[in-house]
Order: structure tokens, then sequence, then C-alpha cells
């Protein structure tokens, strides 16, 4: 299988740490952007002053900040987004994510220089509507989730210069392109202008008109999920999607956890460098499958799918639960580390419980990972040995003794307990 280029990396960021989080496990590139204007209204925390710090964070890296500026504007936003553009100028994203063709015009007057990247909210999902957008100016084209590698190929062959970019992990939507209207038509809460309540998500019934009594309609004892999709997961597919040629695969979930992005970007991260630099097929897919499993079994998802790209025997819905428990849960962050001689003594940042009994893997960069058991402990403040950490309140920093340096911003994770489970 001829791969020409490593693909770019790119990773989802809801908050500045996040951001951090995401370059330091190997994104190359992050997408962000303001509440009002990038689809992700209540779960974004990023003021203009973040992006900015942000920007110069990932420019001093050599890494790269993208803006999503993706809603479907009406008449009342136009006004905002010019002045929003004329800000981005100031302080200069390495590119834009456009959704609406009356945006795009906007944004190419105040800020003509700038690289326009076509979300997928515009569903191009053939040659013809790539090069469509091509000649309106986008240097790149982020394609439709419901294509094949076939169409994805072709589409990429026939580019020329133009990149294209795919999604390869994090959750789907049941409506096209994510253009749905259920939020809007429940609650007045629009999913095309970053207001999702995610009623795919929701346990539905049925009601007999002119009677007040429902029915439930069950799976199992928490209902039916009739809408709700699995989750991406193309990890293992990568060898063929970067042998098409795609200039960049991309992770959704900007209103996920620093433990999701440390995870997720670092397993991507590990398997596009053993693709492209490992020539060894044998040993490339059992690192793949290995990763696999990892996110398979200490992430919480809504079951896996390879979506419409490689139509195999599994739905693409999940009938039986919004979310599928893992045995493994988040439980600090690295902030420091410090030698001891053939020792490190590892600061973090206490997240949930952490018990000095647990079963505690680290997880660094590219995935990179420790295992710890009979956890040395002690309280940050005053050095006392400790059994148990909460990371409730300010959330309590610890001392843990390690075999290896583990950097700022890497993530512990630890086994819950079985009795915990029941």
């Amino acid at each position: 299988m001829l791969i020409k280029k490593k693909p770019e990396l790119l990773a989802p960021a809801g908050n500045l740490e996040k951001l951090k989080t995401a370059l330091a496990h190997g994104a190359d590139a992050v997408y962000c952007g303001l509440p009002d204007f990038s689809l992700r209204t209540r779960v974004n925390d990023f003021s203009l002053e973040d992006i900015a710090e942000g920007i110069k964070y990932a420019h001093k890296l050599g890494k790269r900040v993208y803006v999503t500026l993706n809603i479907l504007a009406h008449e009342d936003h136009l006004n905002d987004i010019k002045e929003h553009v004329k800000v981005l100028k100031e302080i200069g994203p390495d590119a834009i994510f456009i959704a609406d063709p009356g945006v795009a015009e906007i944004v190419k007057e105040i800020w003509p220089e700038v690289k326009l990247s076509l979300s997928t909210q515009a569903n191009c999902t053939n040659s013809a509507s790539a090069a469509f957008w091509a000649k309106q100016g986008f240097k790149r084209l982020i394609l439709s989730r419901e294509l094949s590698l076939h169409d994805i190929a072709l589409i990429k062959k026939g580019a020329g210069d133009t990149e294209i970019e795919v999604f390869v992990h994090g959750a789907l939507c049941s409506s096209y392109s994510g253009r749905c209207f259920l939020s809007d038509y429940f609650i007045d809460r629009s999913a095309n202008q970053g207001d999702c309540a995610q009623p795919c998500r929701w346990e539905y019934e049925i009601k007999p008109l002119g009677h007040k009594k429902s029915l439930i309609i069950k799976e199992d004892n928490h209902g039916s999920y009739l809408l709700n999709s699995k989750d991406l997961c193309l990890i293992e597919r990568l060898p063929e999607i970067m042998a098409a040629g795609v200039d960049a695969c991309k992770i959704e979930g900007r209103a996920k956890s620093v433990y999701y992005l440390a995870n997720v970007v670092g397993a991507y991260r590990q398997a596009i460098d053993l693709i492209f630099d490992d020539k060894n097929d044998k040993k490339t897919k059992k690192v793949l499958q290995y990763l696999r499993t990892e996110l398979e079994l200490k992430l919480n998802h809504r079951g896996y799918t390879e979506g419409f790209m490689f139509k195999g025997d599994d739905h693409l819905q999940n009938y039986e639960g919004n979310f599928p428990s893992s045995e493994w849960e988040f439980c600090g962050q690295v902030l420091s580390s410090k030698s001891l001689g053939d020792k490190f003594a590892v600061k973090i940042k206490v997240h949930n419980t952490l018990l000095a009994s647990d079963e505690v893997e680290i997880i660094g960069p590219a995935y990179k990972t420790e295992s710890l058991s009979n956890l040395e402990m002690k309280d940050e403040k005053t050095g006392e040995i400790i059994t148990e950490a909460h990371g409730g309140g300010g959330e309590q920093k610890l001392i843990i003794i390690c075999d290896q340096d583990w950097p700022p911003l890497s993530v512990l994770r630890r086994k819950i307990p079985k009795i915990a489970l029941s």
C-alpha cells in the first residue's frame, strides 16, 4: 500500500486547557471557536483572549490553530460576524472553517489572505462540488461524513492543490452531516446555529392522537434510543485512508474532556506515525488492533462503527443505550515531574477519586503508558503519606512515584473497583 504523505492530525479544543492537552499529546493542529459562531454554544469556554493565547502557544510549538465560523447565519448575525472577522485578522489563526457562502464572502472582503476551509456542514460530497468550492477560494474541503473511501479517493484525485480533510473518530449525527431540525422543533434550540440539545440521544414514546396516555417503546429498562448513532472509530483503517491521499484526519469532540483528548489524540498520533514510518505491515496491524482495543475498553463511547466510509456488517445506530460504561475513569493530570535518581516524583492534580490500592495507568504523548499499583502517594502541601485523594473542591494535588518522567498534561486513569461497578 503506497502512502506518499503523512496527514495532519487535527483535534478539537473546547477551552484553552483542552487546546494545550491536544497539542501535548500529538495533534498537529486544533480547531476551536467562540460560542456564538462555531456550532458549540453551550459546551464552549473560549473567549477571544483565550483564542489569541492559544494561537501564540501553538505557533511557538510550530503547530496550527483553526477557528470555526461555521454557523448557518441569519440576517441578525451579519454585523457581529463582520466585527468578529476583524478581530480574527488581528490575532491570526491559520484558517477559518466556514459553511455559509455569505459568511465566506464577508471573510474574503475583510481578510482576503486568510485560508478558507469548507465546513462539513456545507455537505461537499462529489468532485464537481469540490471544484466549485475551490473556485470560491477554499483551500481545504472537509468532506461530508456520508462518503465511502472510494468516493473520497476520487475527490482527492481530482482536487489538485485543494486539501481534503475527513473525520476519523468521534460522535456521529443521525441527521445528514449534522443539518438537523429536531432540536429546533422540540425546544427551539437550533443545531445549525450551534445550540443542539441532541434529541437523537433521547428516549422516545408513542402517543395516540387525542389521548393523554402514551406508550414507551422499550428496548431495555432504560427505554428506546431510535436515533442514537454509534461513535466513529477508524484507527484500524488509517492505512487505507492515508493511501487515499487525504491531507488531514480529524477527531470530533469539542465538548469532550482532556482525558478523552489525551487518549484519542495520543492513539491516533502513534498510529499515523507508525503507518508512515514502519514498513512492517504485520507489526503495524498488531499495534492498530491494540490501540483500537484500548479505545474500546478504556473510554466511554456509544459503541464504535466504521460509519459510511467502510460499510461493513455493523449498524450505525445504537438502540441499547446512550453512554456505555468503561471500567476505567479519568483520575488525574500531570502538573510536573522531578528526578529522584532512578525514579521520578510526579505532581498531579486529582480528578474524581484516587486510592493507593487502585490499578492506575499514566498516558503521555503518542499514547506512551506506564502501569502503576500500590501507589505511594503524598499530599503536595503537607508531605504526609495518604491512601486516598479526591478531586472535589479545589482539586487536590499530590505526589506519586513513577519509573518514568512524565511531561505536564499527561493524564491518569484508574480501573474502577468491581464493588463500585455493582
